[in-house]
């Protein structure tokens, strides 16, 4: 199955406009249409998670908390995390490429960080362990 993008509304609009200027084909929904502005992380990982949409978001702070809590007894189809200080073109660049190189199952329970090392974008990927056993912490590898 195809990956679809839900925009968090701390997302940086000019990521959603130049992602649907260079693939106005990747499905992306603002947070606008989504009617996300005002609520907390629980309720928009909730509202992803009942429209099977990978959310994007630059909530560094308090998102990663939020979806262990959420994916320790109910699904996620996934998080994206983007470093706030990301250049949009780079931004742009991973999502249309996880787009095109990904399926949605691929990315089901699993929140990736995206950030910028010295001129290229870096994966940080945050293994899920076991909420109740680690008291929701993670475990991050480079990829």
């Amino acid at each position: 199955m195809r990956v679809r993008f839900q925009a968090d509304a701390d997302l940086d609009g000019r990521i959603i406009r130049g992602l649907r200027r260079v693939a106005p084909e990747i499905d992306i929904r603002t947070s606008g249409d989504a009617s996300l502005a005002g609520l907390g992380d629980p309720e928009v990982l909730r509202m992803a998670a009942d429209t099977g949409r990978i959310l994007v978001s630059q909530d560094r702070r308090t998102m990663p908390a939020h979806f262990a809590r959420f994916t320790s007894d109910a699904q996620s189809p996934g998080v994206i995390l983007l470093r706030e200080a990301i250049p949009i073109s780079n931004a742009i660049e991973e999502l249309a490429l996880i787009w095109n190189a990904s399926e949605a199952e691929e990315w089901v329970n699993r929140i990736w960080h995206v950030i910028k090392v010295l001129g290229s974008s870096v994966w940080l990927r945050t293994l899920k362990v076991p909420y109740s056993s680690h008291a929701g912490r993670t475990i991050e590898s480079m990829v």
